[in-house]
């Protein structure tokens, strides 16, 4: 089971409005339920000539330890579960959320948070061990909390693990924050960290990042912070913590 989890958990976070591989385009690449709604879709487009196979997996996302914990669920259903497409053409992939009775409350009213994993495969290879995943796909699922006023609220700070240096998000928010393009300010030093999606933050829960050397080496010391949150663009100071 090992093996299988470091699969899930190395998957490719989506951004954007469409996904696309070699030959498969996914639309769109994050799922958001209304509340009250139970049922949205994935279209799958096999821009390719030749038939493409795969299976459609989905699991509760959650964050431990400052980094991101898949748990297989069947509260929320992806119809049908193994795919083939015929070149050129698409299919559907419907999302149906089961009755609300046995889901977990999250503190506060949070939204509820879901990964779809889509795994392009040989043919033949479908649901069996050891499968030979040829390209894996992660679309982010969130069931919006009753609250329209929900917001993500982020509380930064930096701290040290085994001697090295990692920036921290904890939201304390309703709502996740899928945090872009990011920056740092140490001193004299102005350091990206990432030029596009940097990760989430989930309700309630937080994210961490190992800080590379030339940040690292300038800690401790206030460390400032231009991001964009839900694409919104914040600024914000990282205070230094002990762990």
């Amino acid at each position: 089971m090992r093996g299988f989890f470091s699969i899930v958990l190395a998957a490719a976070l989506c951004s954007g409005t469409a996904a696309q591989g070699a030959n498969l385009q996914i639309s769109p690449v994050s799922i958001s339920f209304q509340p009250g709604q139970n049922a949205a879709g994935i279209q799958l487009q096999n821009n390719g000539d030749t038939p493409l196979y795969g299976q459609v997996r989905v699991y509760a996302w959650d964050q431990r330890d400052g980094v991101d914990a898949l748990t297989p669920t069947t509260q929320l259903v992806a119809s049908p579960p193994i795919i083939e497409i015929a070149g050129k053409s698409a299919q559907t992939i419907r999302l149906v959320r089961r009755g609300a009775a046995g889901i977990p409350v999250t503190p506060g009213g949070a939204e509820q948070t879901y990964r779809i994993l889509i795994d392009e495969l040989p043919r033949g290879d479908t649901q069996q061990g050891n499968v030979a995943i040829r390209l894996q796909y992660s679309v982010p699922a969130f069931v919006l909390p009753v609250d329209t006023q929900a917001a993500p609220q982020l509380e930064w700070s930096t701290f040290q693990r085994a001697g090295a240096w990692h920036l921290r998000a904890r939201n304390t928010g309703a709502l996740h924050a899928q945090i872009g393009a990011t920056s740092v300010t140490v001193g004299s030093r102005d350091v990206v960290l990432s030029k596009g999606l940097l990760g989430y933050a989930l309700p309630g829960r937080t994210r961490e990042w190992a800080l590379p050397a030339d940040v690292a080496g300038a800690l401790p010391a206030p460390l400032a912070i231009d991001t964009t949150v839900n694409a919104k663009s914040q600024s914000a100071k990282a205070a230094v913590v002990r762990d």
